[in-house]
């Protein structure tokens, strides 16, 4: 049969099974009914090189630091399976190369509380409900108010955990932060999440377009930002040339002002007129400090 399946000989297939014999694997032979492994028996562990297990050794360090206490057992199992399975001179060698190598995660909070929940609500395909409150939303800053939401998947953003889902209330795909969220629990109703639908870099719903023109001088330091909304970076005759889509300019009314007179809004124009209104806002309250 084996010989008939894989188009070569008996000769081959008793050859073959010889050099699994001779290579240690636990071949059993039974007299009319063929070959088989003894019971419980795996294959021996894939052999890394030290660049592949400090890859492996540095991610599982990382995903211990980032998620919740349930998978961060799993990564800190992971890595100790790992480390076990390499050959003395490699191990010591990936020791040498950890020494010098480290990602320190900025999470001094810990993962989000419902980062679990969310996670099994996703596997289950249930639909979740919470209390949120957006920075900037349709219903202004800062309000509250209740959401259904199909949660599709999860995403990690510098820090922070975002949930990108189905909102029941604005009747399309939504990002949500999961620090934001309060009063969580799992609905019994099952969604299917559509087939189409992959994490990935995208601009759904972003369809409103800014432009900013940032001062020479502030150039690294807005490469260094890795804002969320940026889509493009360009070298400008007067500086830095840098595209954004957002759903709505509140989102990043507060970010730009933070550059200060280092940025001017190319547009939209409404952008411009907000920034300008807040700024005579931040300049009156000022006067008012004044003795």
């Amino acid at each position: 049969d084996l010989a008939a399946t894989f188009e070569v000989s008996k000769r081959t297939i008793y050859r073959d099974v010889l050099a699994l014999c001779e290579a240690g694997v636990p071949v059993i032979s039974t007299p009319g009914q063929g070959y088989a492994l003894s019971e419980g028996y795996f294959l021996p562990p894939l052999r890394f090189t030290p660049d592949e297990a400090v890859m492996l050794l540095l991610g599982s360090d990382v995903m211990a630091q980032s998620f919740d206490a349930e998978y961060r057992t799993a990564a800190e199992s992971a890595a100790r399976k790992i480390a076990g399975a390499l050959p003395d001179p490699t191990r010591t060698e990936v020791q040498q190369l950890q020494v010098g190598l480290r990602f320190v995660e900025n999470n001094a909070a810990g993962a989000p509380e419902h980062l679990r929940t969310v996670r099994r609500a996703i596997i289950a395909h249930r639909t979740i409900r919470f209390s949120y409150t957006a920075r900037q939303g349709a219903d202004g800053p800062g309000v509250t108010n209740l959401r259904d939401a199909d949660p599709y998947g999860l995403v990690r953003v510098a820090d922070s955990w975002y949930l990108i889902g189905h909102c029941h209330l604005r009747g399309d795909v939504r990002n949500f932060r999961l620090s934001r969220m309060d009063n969580l629990r799992v609905l019994p109703q099952h969604f299917e999440r559509p087939a189409a639908f992959v994490i990935g870099p995208h601009d759904h719903g972003r369809c409103v377009e800014v432009q900013l023109l940032f001062e020479p001088q502030a150039a690294q330091w807005v490469r260094e930002s890795r804002f969320f909304y940026i889509s493009t970076i360009e070298e400008h005759t007067a500086g830095l040339l840098v595209t954004l889509h957002v759903r709505r300019i509140e989102e990043i009314l507060q970010w730009v002002l933070g550059w200060g007179r280092q940025v001017r809004v190319l547009s939209p124009a409404d952008l411009r007129e907000l920034v300008i209104s807040e700024a005579a806002a931040i300049l009156k309250q000022a006067e008012t400090l004044l003795p």
